[in-house]
C-alpha cells in the first residue's frame, strides 16, 4: 500500500519498522508496539485488562526488537534512510486497530525533527482514529465501521507482506 501512495505522490518510499507487542496467547491483542529510533508505546487498558507482567512486557519487547532490527537489516541493506528533517511524512499502513502501532511510528518521526506528520489508513475503528489525532497533524481514514472487529476482516486477501516483496518494492521505488 504505501508503494501504491508514494507512487501517486511521487515521493520517495522509506521503511520505518515498528512491531505490535502482542499479549502472550493472544497475539493479535495489542499491548503497545515499538518503533525504529526506542520509542515504545503500551495500551495501559489492555495491559490491565489482560494482567500481563512488567517481566512479561520486557519478554514481549525483546523478541520484538530483535525482530525488528532483522527486519531493519534486511529491507534497508546498506542504504541510509531518507532524511526526514523539515519535510513532511506520510505514515501508511494497511489498517488500524488499537493504533499503539501507529501511535509508535508517529512519535518516533516526531523525534526526527519532521515538518508535518500524515497518517494515512484505508480502516479503523472511529475511536481510534480520534486518539490518534493527537500524534499527527492530518489523518487520513475513508472506512470506520461499526462495529469494527479486526482489520483483517475488510479485505479479501490479508496475506502478510513477505521480506522478499518489501526489499522488491523498495528497489522499485527508487528505480522511478
Amino acid at each position: 500500500m504505501a508503494f501504491e501512495v508514494a507512487q501517486a505522490l511521487q515521493a520517495p518510499l522509506d521503511v520505518f519498522l515498528v512491531r505490535k507487542l502482542g499479549v502472550p496467547g493472544h497475539e493479535e491483542l495489542a499491548l503497545g508496539a515499538i518503533a525504529s529510533g526506542g520509542v515504545r508505546v503500551l495500551n495501559p487498558d489492555v495491559v490491565a485488562a489482560t494482567g500481563i507482567s512488567a517481566q512479561e512486557v520486557e519478554a514481549v519487547a525483546a523478541r520484538e526488537l530483535a525482530e525488528l532490527e532483522r527486519q531493519e537489516a534486511s529491507y534497508r541493506g546498506a542504504r541510509t534512510p531518507v532524511e526526514l528533517a523539515g519535510r513532511v511524512a506520510v505514515i501508511v499502513d494497511d489498517g488500524l486497530a488499537t493504533g499503539a502501532t501507529m501511535r509508535a511510528a508517529a512519535r518516533a518521526l516526531s523525534r526526527r525533527d519532521v515538518a508535518r506528520i500524515v497518517v494515512g489508513v484505508p480502516i479503523a475503528p472511529a475511536q481510534t482514529c480520534e486518539a490518534l489525532r493527537g500524534d499527527a497533524e492530518e489523518l487520513v481514514c475513508p472506512f470506520t465501521p461499526e462495529p469494527f472487529t479486526a482489520v483483517g476482516r475488510w479485505y479479501r486477501d490479508f496475506s502478510p507482506v513477505s521480506d522478499d516483496e518489501v526489499r522488491s518494492l523498495l528497489e522499485r521505488r527508487l528505480q522511478d
